[in-house]
């Protein structure tokens, strides 16, 4: 099924681009391999495998890595009441992410694996290249027909993480994910935001795409400015547009007001970057910088007035590539 291009059109209908990214997922996928995948945050890689099992129709089982994840939370643990009272029995023994995927052949999807500890990850090793978990006590758990394992991680961020074993690496093919397009950024907000209730919310959104445009250049603007290290994903644009069309109503102003835009990139993007060290900047200076150069390069044109689209800020043209 997975290498069906049916079933890979179906899928591409979920998600907006990433047509090579789902060939190559399927690919591997479809020749009973594991995958990893690094990109940085908000490039879509929980959206891709949670539409990708909705579509096959097989288990999605969720893990998020952090540095809690001990082997047994991630495997499993007998009940130590029951224990207490039936013994080291296989009925008393409590499945964790790992030992329920297995057995029902489902996807095990960990994500920021370079966040969990070792000694959790040393359980994952034998699980991939053999098919099966030994647990003292439990015995052997066979991985049921469908299960693969799935892990994502942000290679750029070093803050709490370890480096990820060339074992790991060797066991799993890699598929590498980048921030999108302008255009399919800018298709993907345009998705998140659409209102369904009520009307006049509707029309507003319907009105706005300068805010849309907007929204989309700056989020992507701070991923080259070169006072930041980290920018801004695309969840970012997603809240600029959505608190703005909030204040604008709360202001009772239009949601294209340049004010209005910058206090709602206020709130959506300066939690979001990351200051190189030794700046003496603020985020809040970066992300006014920002939007003053995106609304000041706005020069419309009867091009663009034509299409009803907002002219591309020349300003902030390396960012819309």
């Amino acid at each position: 099924m997975l290498n069906d291009p049916e079933f890979l059109d179906r899928l591409s209908s979920e998600i907006v681009g990433r047509r090579r990214e789902l060939e190559l997922l399927a690919a591997a996928l479809g020749t009973n391999r594991h995958v990893l995948f690094e990109g940085p945050p908000g490039t879509g890689k929980s959206t891709i495998l949670r539409a990708l099992a909705d579509t096959a129709g097989s288990g999605l089982v969720f893990v998020e890595g952090n540095a809690e994840l001990t082997p047994a939370r991630l495997a499993g643990q007998f009940d130590p009441s029951r224990v207490m009272a039936e013994g080291y029995s296989p009925h008393v023994f409590v499945d964790g992410p790992l030992v329920e995927a297995l057995r029902n052949g489902s996807l095990l999807y960990v994500e920021e694996l370079n966040r969990v500890p070792e000694e959790t990850i040393n359980l994952l090793i034998t699980v991939m290249s053999e098919g099966e978990l030994t647990l003292p006590r439990l015995g052997r758990t066979r991985a049921a027909e469908g299960f693969r394992f799935v892990a994502a991680m942000n290679p750029f961020d070093n803050i709490g993480t370890a480096r990820v074993s060339s074992a790991i690496y060797d066991r799993m093919s890699r598929i590498s994910l980048d921030y999108q397009s302008f255009e399919e950024e800018r298709e993907i907000v345009r998705l998140r935001v659409e209102p369904h209730e009520p009307h006049e919310a509707r029309e507003q959104t319907d009105a706005s795409e300068t805010l849309l445009h907007r929204a989309v250049a700056v989020a992507r603007a701070t991923r080259r400015h070169p006072d930041l290290r980290v920018g801004s994903s695309v969840r970012g644009a997603i809240d600029l547009v959505e608190v703005a069309m909030r204040l604008a109503a709360i202001r009772s102003t239009a949601v294209d007001d340049p004010s209005v835009g910058l206090d709602a990139a206020m709130v959506a993007i300066s939690g979001r970057i990351r200051l190189h060290e030794g700046t003496d900047r603020t985020p809040e200076a970066v992300v006014a910088e920002l939007w003053k150069l995106i609304v000041s390069a706005e020069e419309p044109t009867s091009a663009a007035h034509d299409q009803g689209k907002a002219p591309a800020p020349e300003g902030a043209t390396a960012a819309l590539r």
